[in-house]
């Protein structure tokens, strides 16, 4: 069976997160902004979900964009 790996990035604002999308998206990266999963506790309602294999870049990304997280977890 092959699939492909998610994970998501949490964050403490709603702000953030929606500045997150943007730029990852701006960055060429297939981000999808979903409810933050039960298993993971956050300040925020939202995450963003995203390729695992793609977790170093977005990560590169969102420090090149000022954007804090509360964490990148594999789903």
């Amino acid at each position: 069976m092959t699939g492909v790996d998610y994970g998501v990035v949490l964050f403490h604002t709603t702000s953030m997160a929606l500045k997150a999308e943007k730029v990852l998206k701006a960055g060429g990266l297939a981000v999808r902004l979903i409810p933050t999963p039960r298993q993971f506790s956050s300040d925020c309602g939202f995450a963003l979900r995203l390729a695992w294999a793609d977790r170093e870049r977005a990560e590169e990304l969102l420090a090149e964009g000022g954007v804090e997280t509360a964490g990148l977890h594999q789903l």
